[in-house]
């Protein structure tokens, strides 16, 4: 079950690629039902053994179905290991997983893996670029629906949540033992940081092991990031959110697979009042 743990450090001053450039993809397959569909995000998934949450889906010009994960849940090494430029890692082609999916997916795309390929040296990128990308069998494709449970969206990418903003996930470890109750989270950001590339917060109840690499939505539904560390210093027990936008920048520029965020077909509904919906069952 994987969640790392970091002792946080801001630096200041640098820039990432523009958020928003992902490739334009053909029309989206035909989704499940958001109330019937085995697989969305917030799905478990397991990496040899290693159990995370998935984030957010993805298609391409092909209509091929992805599904997202952190690049840490495919890591090697210990669980303080956090900076992808030179920790261990499963490569791709390692399967993976997919609670609810009939067959297993594909890890087509990791950033710990390009990172060290193309000889990253950003303190930034190596620190939060944490990103997977699954491709699921085709089999399982019509089991899929891209809606977060319980808040819906995303609408969009989000370009970082301010500090105070309200943000919004749904994690699934299993050391909840199957509690739904537990899964939804509502929270406020400490502020985007890192060069735009990781997202502090607080939420009730806090991200544990199990829950990693599950997708967080702004305060306007927009794709934040992908849950990576819990911080130790200088903001205890608060999380840190990979930021999804230049992830997926990065894979696109660096030859991972050209793939589009699918919208949630359920619109995004926020506010506190999705944590009472989430103790009432929905």
């Amino acid at each position: 079950m994987k969640i790392r743990a970091a002792v946080a450090t801001a630096v200041a001053g640098l820039t990432v690629a523009a958020v928003g450039t992902i490739a334009p993809a053909g029309a989206e397959p035909t989704w499940a039902a958001a109330d019937d569909a085995a697989i969305h995000p917030g799905t478990q998934t397991y990496t040899e053994g290693g159990q995370c949450t998935a984030n957010f889906v993805f298609t391409d010009a092909a209509d091929n179905v992805y599904i997202g994960q952190a690049a840490h849940c495919s890591g090697t090494g210990g669980q303080t290991e956090t900076n992808g430029c030179d920790s261990g890692t499963l490569p791709t082609g390692t399967q993976v997983e997919v609670d609810g999916a009939t067959q297993p997916g594909v890890m087509v795309y990791n950033s710990w893996e390009t990172m060290q390929a193309v000889g990253e040296t950003d303190a930034n990128t190596c620190a939060y670029n944490d990103f997977a990308l699954i491709k699921l069998d085709p089999a399982d494709y019509g089991s899929v629906n891209p809606s977060i449970p319980i808040w819906g969206g995303p609408v969009g990418i989000s370009d970082g949540a301010g500090t105070g903003s309200e943000v919004y996930s749904f994690g699934n470890s299993s050391l909840r033992a199957g509690i739904e109750q537990l899964s939804p989270k509502y929270g406020l950001s400490l502020g985007t940081t890192g060069g735009g590339w990781t997202t502090p917060l607080y939420t009730l109840t806090p991200g544990i092991p199990g829950d990693s690499g599950s997708p967080f939505l702004d305060a306007n539904g927009n794709a934040l990031g992908v849950l990576s560390t819990l911080s130790i210093a200088p903001t205890p027990l608060s999380n840190n959110v990979s930021s999804i936008g230049p992830a997926v920048d990065y894979m696109l520029a660096n030859g991972g697979p050209q793939v589009t965020l699918a919208q949630g077909t359920e619109p995004f509904s926020g506010g506190p009042g999705g944590l009472v919906r989430g103790l009432l069952g929905g």
